[in-house]
């Protein structure tokens, strides 16, 4: 978990609230768009500004609905994050100038005890200027002119920010000497992405790991739009604490489905998040079974070479379990065959029944999925195998397979030298990844093998 100052940044929807945050953080992670009402769940990232280091939360904007419905729920979000912060920057339009929300939202923060900064965004040109005098009616000040488009006002932002936020460093960066050759480190957060189709109930199943409504969640289809990354500590059965990092994401439609903008926006947002974790977690809804959309999730994750785990959610309710499972687990095999014996959990996002189970097969599988395992054992493993089954030789040429290495690691990779290697057949490659994943240890993580062949100098 992050020791940094923590800086909110609130208002009404549509003022540039996300754009502001992906100017300080220094990436484009918050979904922008023109339309109201983009962002639900709060975000946090590390963000820079002029040597200031902070952790930045970009929240929903702050609505006054009923607190049952889904801007109710999340203005709670926006109010939990607040509470949070050190400081909370309050973002208003200076185009549009002050609305009745603004002064509504201006009250609340009044009876906070979080210290307020007054930011007057899309402040660029002379079209901004009354806004920036109607804003001082709210009594925080004077506002913070700035565009978060284009940049402006950072230093100003800086300025007002360090009396709030300033903290002392050491200077001294920790040294973490339980890294391997690979970078790999096992006491690191686990990069742990929940992904499946819309309700299936993955932002739940966050909540009841946190112990915490941190997500918003509800009965409405499509609630999450930004990947939303928590960091936690998970005490494991033993009383051991480890780390872990979880990534929520959009459930993913059929892509003949997806025809909102926004929507694509979500779906490319969760694939990217699939490229950052090292962990994904296919959620099924036993209420639905597996669905074609599902296995195409899954074959989203193993081609990008992520560890899969498939865990059917809402177990507690599932009707005819036992035929479910098998049924499942059968259709797994059939339609992912690339990938045999992959973890198949059954959970409880409601109760919480089968989290540890889950998690405890997270740490096994991504230590699978970093192993590396030397040139001589590895190749005394694949002498057996050649001998058990030699190559073909196709043509009555034999294939001569001359030795075996691993290249890589997350995901792992093994580098296969011979000659005539590319008539090498795809089942006997698959009969080499099979015997690697089975006898090495690396268990139903994607295994990737290429052939190469030594040149020959008299080929040209």
């Amino acid at each position: 978990m992050s020791n940094l100052p923590v800086v909110a940044i609130i208002g009404r929807p549509n003022v540039g609230k996300s754009t502001l945050f992906n100017r300080l953080v220094g990436k484009k992670l918050a979904l922008v768009d023109d339309r109201p009402g983009v962002t639900r769940d709060r975000r946090e990232g590390d963000a820079s500004l002029v040597g200031l280091e902070f952790r930045v939360i970009d929240t929903a904007g702050y609505e006054d609905e009923d607190a049952a419905s889904l801007p109710g729920r999340m203005r709670a979000q926006t109010e939990a994050a607040v509470a949070q912060a050190d400081v909370a920057l309050f973002m208003i339009d200076a185009r549009v100038g002050l609305v009745p929300l603004d002064e509504e939202i201006a009250r609340w923060l009044r009876g906070s005890k979080t210290p307020v900064i007054l930011v007057a965004n899309k402040a660029e040109g002379k079209a901004g200027e009354s806004g920036i005098l109607e804003s001082l009616s709210l009594g925080f000040g004077d506002p913070v002119a700035l565009s978060a488009e284009h940049g402006e006002g950072l230093v100003e932002l800086f300025e007002a920010l360090l009396p709030h936020i300033e903290h002392e460093d050491d200077g001294e960066a920790p040294v973490d000497e339980n890294v391997d050759e690979d970078g790999y480190n096992p006491d690191a957060p686990l990069k742990l992405a929940i992904i499946g189709r819309p309700n299936a109930g993955k932002s739940t199943l966050i909540n009841r790991m946190l112990g915490e409504e941190r997500l918003i969640t509800g009965p409405e289809a499509g609630i999450t739009r930004d990947s939303i990354a928590v960091d936690w500590t998970w005490q494991d059965p033993d009383g051991e604490r480890r780390a872990v990092r979880l990534i929520d994401t959009a459930g993913m439609r059929k892509r003949a489905n997806v025809q909102d903008k926004l929507e694509k926006l979500s779906v490319a947002d969760a694939l990217h998040a699939i490229d950052f974790a090292e962990v994904v977690v296919l959620l099924l809804d036993a209420t639905r079974g597996l669905e074609s959309q599902d296995l195409r999730i899954a074959d989203a994750a193993l081609q990008e070479g992520r560890a899969l785990i498939v865990a059917i959610n809402k177990w507690d309710v599932a009707e005819n379990a036992s035929s479910l499972f098998n049924g499942i687990r059968t259709a797994l095999e059939d339609g992912l065959s690339q990938i045999k014996g992959m973890p198949v959990l059954t959970v409880s996002a409601a109760t919480g029944k089968g989290i540890d189970t889950l998690l405890k097969v997270a740490f096994e599988t991504r230590e699978a999925w970093s192993r590396r395992i030397g040139t001589g054992e590895l190749n005394r493993w694949f002498e057996k195998a050649i001998e058990a089954n030699p190559p073909p030789a196709p043509g009555g040429k034999r294939i001569k397979l001359r030795y075996l290495t691993q290249a890589k690691t997350r995901p792992p990779g093994f580098v296969l030298f011979g000659t005539r290697v590319d008539q090498l057949p795809t089942s006997y490659q698959r009969y080499l990844i099979n015997g690697i994943r089975r006898d090495l240890g690396f268990g139903a993580v994607p295994v990737r093998l290429t052939l190469r062949a030594p040149k020959n100098p008299f080929d040209r």
